[in-house]
């Protein structure tokens, strides 16, 4: 195994707070329900992992951002002493929520807590579109009202939108409304079919040739430099600015969270256990949340040992490892192709992504 050591930094942690959630998303992550959340951990539990995330961090030259995530993670009772439990142990809190249970009351305890930002996930720029994938009618308009409650308690914001057939037509939609919103960046979200999402593969997954065709739009978008935009899940946007010659724009304002840089600087697209991680709410840590690759659990080894030793973990982040067109491939270092996908279509989470439609010319590695 190769030693990768402290060199390797780890930037972003995503814990499922909880499994309990208000929704029942089409294409969400999760597989089991709300029926597992007495295995969530414990406060004691979570603190623990807190401060684990924590000791890790103080040997690395940033420390960490730590996403509370779900679920839904306002589903959790003691959520709001946790949040400055991180703060205090100088991690950058953010959030990530559906949006639909934030009040007037909840934004202010979010604001008070020290959360830098949070995420509003948005499906679609209209009540169809959004409910008809989150599965709950009335869902967009609480969404709304919920960030209209960010937004007075003046709490930095951001739209997830997780992009399939169904609205892909609405992307300069979303991108506008969140503009007419007041969020500080908008991140598009690739879907992965794994969980609940792997009922979306057959008839919401874009094609190759569509992700391409949409990764060149969200590119022209953020080159207006109005709003951050970012691509998730979608490591060949990293390829395809490259290889149109293209460049993105920032705002000057904004605020960007530490450790979520937009692409105005070099970048690597497959992030899953080279600067993220994900903890599940047993304490189960994967590669992200969207390859159920089991590298350890919180409970029973420390975070920083799973981190620097894992076996999984230290061959995801070998380029020269890669299968297929993905092996070859002369953008493999700033790409690297979903591991996500290619894990849900082939078993092989080094296998070549298999939602890419770029043809790399055939060479030997020893001569890229």
């Amino acid at each position: 195994m190769k030693d990768h050591g402290p060199k390797q930094m780890l930037r972003l942690l995503f814990w499922e707070s909880t499994i309990r959630c208000n929704l029942t998303c089409a294409h969400c992550r999760r597989v089991e329900s709300d029926d597992t959340a007495h295995r969530d951990l414990s406060t004691e539990q979570a603190k623990d992992l807190i401060e684990q995330l924590a000791e890790l961090g103080r040997g690395q030259p940033m420390m960490p951002v730590l996403v509370f995530s779900g679920g839904e993670p306002l589903c959790r009772d003691d959520l709001f002493e946790l949040i400055p439990f991180a703060k205090s142990l100088r991690l950058t809190p953010a959030l990530a929520t559906n949006g639909t249970l934030i009040d007037s009351t909840i934004a202010e305890q979010v604001r008070d807590s020290g959360v830098a930002r949070v995420s509003v996930s948005l499906d679609g720029a209209t009540a169809e579109v959004h409910d008809r994938l989150r599965q709950l009618a009335g869902s967009f308009e609480r969404a709304i009202e919920g960030i209209g409650h960010l937004r007075e308690a003046k709490v930095p914001f951001q739209i997830n939108m997780t992009l399939t057939k169904h609205n892909a037509g609405q992307l300069e939609d979303i991108y506008e409304l969140a503009k007419s919103l007041g969020a500080i960046a908008v991140h598009i979200f690739m879907l992965v079919p794994v969980g609940c999402g792997q009922s979306l593969a057959e008839t919401d997954m874009l094609s190759p040739q569509e992700y391409e065709k949409k990764l060149l739009e969200i590119s022209a978008l953020d080159n207006r430099g109005e709003i951050q935009m970012k691509v998730t899940c979608g490591p060949h946007y990293e390829r395809v600015i490259r290889q149109k010659g293209l460049h993105t724009s920032r705002p000057k304002t904004g605020g960007a969270v530490p450790g979520r840089g937009g692409h105005g600087k070099a970048s690597k697209g497959c992030l899953a256990g080279l600067g993220v991680l994900f903890v599940g709410h047993q304490g189960v840590v994967f590669p992200c949340g969207y390859l159920p690759v089991h590298c350890g659990n919180v409970l029973e080894q420390k975070l920083s040992d799973i981190w620097y030793k894992s076996e999984d973990l230290a061959r995801m982040r070998d380029t020269d490892a890669l299968e297929g067109k993905c092996g070859v491939c002369g953008y493999r270092q700033v790409c690297g192709g979903c591991r996500g996908r290619a894990y849900a279509a082939t078993g092989n989470y080094m296998a070549e992504e298999p939602f890419c439609a770029y043809v790399p010319e055939r060479k030997s590695k020893s001569k890229m």
